[in-house]
């Protein structure tokens, strides 16, 4: 029997206060071929001496910058040899066959670039099972915070896959990737795993969710408490909004729900200007990169497979 190659890759910065339990999991895992990259973000902890003690084969990656997760993780799929990508959050510890069950679901479901296992907060209460989008645009992670009662055990599509712990097929990042990049390097951090779940829905790929994959997430920005999340990636949530606006969102949308849409837009603009004025830089941020925007809108557009109401299904 042969297994096909998946490279796990690890983006850190600052990483190695779960990254131990994190890198135990992996070596834990009873898939036999994996191969593991670590792209660290100019980290000033131990987080590169932990991956060369505990996982001596791995292949380093330095960068003099930090490139966010994006950049990060668009290296890492540069110089991956994988049939199958699995970006690993450091502070994810997986159950020991979650990546021989996202496999096995990816390898009968042809059809889909991606696989979505079960995260949990802590046991018996969910973190997430898929990544959705509502008909705000607002994106949220199906049964978060709700007590893990077998809810979610019927495996299926799901929009796309959380960006914590994800398997995606390499043949699809080759099929959906811009000048490039298959992370869009404009979003640096956060949102980027709705836009690269988005993209692949316009160009045809669907999305799997294994309840058998099961890995633990404790997520440092839960859903609901912005407040204690640094201004920096404040400003990412708000300009990336409107980036994944600007490059996904389709005539027929903004026909069905433009005032929903909108009506919300408005409630975060005043929300910004109340109580968050240091996160209005966004707009600015937004506006100078709109040429390049719109020019990965064009190529969205020119490349897309399906018919342009198949996508309203999913915004719900």
């Amino acid at each position: 029997m042969t297994f096909p190659l998946v490279t796990v890759c690890l983006v850190s910065w600052n990483s190695d206060k779960k990254l131990n339990v994190t890198l135990e999991a992996l070596a834990q895992q009873c898939y036999p071929a994996i191969e593991f990259i670590l792209v660290d973000n100019t980290s000033e902890d131990n987080s590169v001496a932990l991956v060369r003690m505990q996982i001596p084969a791995a292949q380093i990656i330095l960068n003099l910058e930090n490139r966010g997760f994006c950049g990060g993780h668009n290296q890492g799929i540069a110089a991956s040899k994988g049939k199958y990508y699995l970006p690993l959050n450091p502070d994810v510890v997986m159950r020991a066959d979650y990546i021989a069950v996202l496999v096995e679901a990816l390898e009968e479901h042809p059809e889909c670039g991606s696989a979505a296992g079960k995260l949990l907060l802590e046991p018996g209460v969910i973190d997430s099972t898929g990544l959705f989008i509502n008909r705000r645009r607002q994106q949220y992670l199906r049964g978060h915070g709700e007590m893990d009662r077998g809810q979610f055990d019927i495996p299926g599509e799901v929009f796309g896959v959380d960006g914590a712990a994800p398997l995606y097929r390499r043949v699809m990042l080759d099929d959906i990737k811009i000048k490039n990049q298959y992370f869009d390097e404009k979003f640096f951090a956060h949102k980027e795993d709705v836009d690269l779940a988005w993209r692949a829905r316009l160009l045809g790929w669907g999305c799997w969710y294994c309840p058998d994959a099961v890995a633990f997430h404790e997520r440092n920005f839960k859903p609901g408490r912005r407040k204690v999340i640094s201004s920096g990636i404040k400003v990412h949530a708000v300009k990336n909004r409107y980036l994944l606006l600007m490059k996904n969102e389709l005539p027929s949308g903004w026909r069905r729900d433009g005032f929903q849409i909108t009506w919300y837009d408005l409630k975060i603009f005043a929300y910004l200007c109340l109580h968050e004025r240091s996160s209005l830089k966004a707009f600015e941020i937004v506006w100078q990169n709109r040429s390049s925007v719109l020019a990965w809108r064009q190529e969205i557009l020119r490349r897309m497979r399906i018919n342009p109401t198949e996508i309203l299904f999913w915004f719900r």
